[in-house]
């Protein structure tokens, strides 16, 4: 036997049993089980949904799809829990995408602008999947939506699967302010949030049915996404900028309390006020013949109206300013704390990737060992 032929057979001895081989084997034997999970499940439902447009939802029955797709009805069933998530597929998606979005993972960037991205990115793999698949055309997306308004279980079932994708949306976001997720500032944010669905999905339907292109189509629901965002986003700011910090109990205390004071204080200017002017009808009533002092009350009473009125906007408008500039506080705190994590992260990963290495060092030094040692004559 050659030098050449007892090396190979050597490292031949060593590689396919090494751990890292294996790892990276198995690995791959995962990827490609999932990718062939994700296809069959797309096949699936791309299936059943022209059946569905063709002859109707209730029409048409789990065992005839099974068999358009060559497949068992217990494989249907084993991707698709209900007849109804076949249309409605990606609610596992969008909760998984809602969590990492407003959750305390997420960007720090507010619940309306963490929302539009995730719509974008719905958009353009939707856009994606047109063009890939001829089958699939704007032509049949009026279709598909008259087919849910026209069906009462798919109906119930949309609605359903919307107030659930708001409570995750709730639940996201309360974690991320340290707040409960059943208190109104979540609930009615989520619910907001979750509406600039039904203004994506609308817009889809109102342009697929002209002569627009694809980027057309596409520039012209994200404006329309984006001008209801910038409603959503100006009666959301204060809970936003809340949910961009991480002391959200605190802030809604102190700005409840900042709000609870300054009405005491234009009260207590208005209270004011009104006790002058009866004081000053009283004194116009038992002295009606001196006009001079009659005015003079009335000057009074005006000018002390008008401080307190400019008192009380005062006020208001320190209050705003305080609270614009701990807005501000917030966002760099957070801007702060977000590069702090990247350069830790960063060093992190530096770190890793140098005991990687040094690892692998190692381990190649010892196949090359036990490579020599079977070289040589006479080895145990």
């Amino acid at each position: 036997m050659t030098e050449n032929s007892e090396k190979a057979r050597g490292v031949s001895e060593v590689s396919p049993t090494s751990p890292a081989r294996l790892a990276h084997v198995d690995a791959l034997h995962q990827g490609l089980r999932e990718r062939k999970k994700a296809l069959m499940r797309q096949l699936i439902s791309d299936t059943a949904t022209l059946m569905f447009l063709e002859r109707g939802f209730d029409e048409v029955r789990v065992s005839e799809i099974a068999a358009a797709c060559d497949v068992s009805e217990k494989t249907i069933y084993n991707y698709f829990p209900t007849k109804e998530s076949l249309l409605l597929d990606r609610e596992e998606e969008s909760t998984d995408e809602l969590r990492k979005a407003l959750g305390p993972e997420g960007d720090p960037v507010s619940p309306v602008t963490a929302m539009v991205g995730i719509l974008k990115g719905e958009l353009e793999d939707f856009m994606s999947h047109i063009n890939e698949h001829e089958q699939v055309q704007f032509s049949l997306i009026g279709d598909f939506n008259d087919l849910i308004e026209s069906t009462p279980s798919l109906k119930a079932a949309r609605a359903d699967m919307i107030d659930r994708l708001a409570q995750v949306a709730a639940e996201a976001m309360a974690e991320r302010a340290g707040v409960d997720p059943s208190d109104p500032e979540p609930q009615i944010a989520a619910d907001a949030l979750t509406s600039l669905w039904r203004i994506y999905y609308r817009s889809i339907v109102k342009y697929s049915s002209g002569e627009l292109s694809l980027d057309e189509i596409r520039a012209a629901v994200l404006s329309d996404v984006e001008r209801a965002a910038r409603l959503l986003d100006t009666g959301l700011w204060s809970f936003a900028t809340v949910v961009q910090g991480t002391n959200g109990r605190e802030q809604f205390n102190a700005a409840a309390d900042a709000s609870v004071e300054a009405r005491k204080q234009v009260l207590a200017a208005l209270k004011q006020a009104r006790t002058a002017w009866h004081a000053v009808k009283t004194e116009m009533e038992s002295h009606s013949h001196d006009d001079a002092s009659v005015r003079r009350a009335l000057n009074d009473v005006r000018a002390a109206h008008i401080q307190a009125h400019h008192a009380s906007h005062q006020e208001a408008f320190e209050i705003r300013r305080e609270a614009r500039q701990r807005a501000q506080d917030v966002r760099d705190g957070a801007r702060q704390r977000r590069d702090e994590a990247r350069k830790l992260g960063g060093q992190i990963k530096q770190e890793i990737k140098r005991e990687i290495k040094e690892e692998a060092r190692q381990r190649g030094q010892e196949i090359k060992d036990a490579v020599k040692r079977g070289r040589r004559p006479g080895r145990p």
